[in-house]
């Protein structure tokens, strides 16, 4: 599997992971103090063949995504959930300990966020809340999960509306997504 947009990761454990995984150039953040020359590097390559964000699943990762996000127009994001990138010891998590599988399907269900020319309607917050995403005993298990079936990561409670909005999720694939998380609660 051939990538033609250069992937921004944490670090040099996380561009073995993706050489091993898939053919793709990476830029190296070095953590998530992101230096204005990385910024430069990654907008030169956002502008000659487009960015793929792939950090880790906490909070340093989620950091530097939003800072690319922030800084350079136009990137997709690609994600992983905790529970594929935990190593193998237990101790530690990041994109270096995902199987290579499960990083070229990461890669394969890349998102663009939208431009204000491709506007979804927002799922409102009353939905989220009836759908027990937001103050419910089980949100954050429920969130979780539902950001791996979206393939859009984790959020906060606050965010999860930002992000549905922003990956362009319209009311017909979250349902589905959601009917799916039901599924599995009942069959738990």
């Amino acid at each position: 599997m051939f990538i033609e947009e250069v992937i921004v990761v944490e670090g040099k454990d996380d561009t073995t992971a993706i050489k091993r995984a898939v053919r793709a150039d990476t830029i190296e953040t070095n953590g998530s103090a992101i230096s204005a020359e990385t910024i430069r590097r990654i907008q030169h390559a956002q502008n000659k063949r487009g960015v793929i964000v792939f950090t880790d699943p906490d909070y340093p990762g989620r950091r530097i995504r939003a800072i690319i996000e922030e800084q350079v127009q136009g990137v997709k994001h690609a994600f992983l959930s905790k529970e594929k990138t935990i190593a193998k010891n237990g101790k530690g998590l990041g994109i270096e300990h995902a199987a290579d599988e499960d990083i070229r399907l990461a890669l394969q269900n890349v998102y663009t966020p939208r431009n204000t020319l491709n506007q979804t309607e927002e799922i409102p917050l009353h939905i989220l809340m009836k759908s027990q995403l937001i103050g419910h005993p089980d949100a954050k298990l429920r969130r979780n999960r539902l950001g791996e079936l979206l393939q859009i990561g984790y959020t906060n409670g606050k965010q999860l509306q930002k992000r549905l909005s922003m990956f362009q999720i319209g009311i017909e694939q979250f349902e589905k997504a959601l009917a799916q998380l039901d599924q599995e609660d009942l069959n738990e």
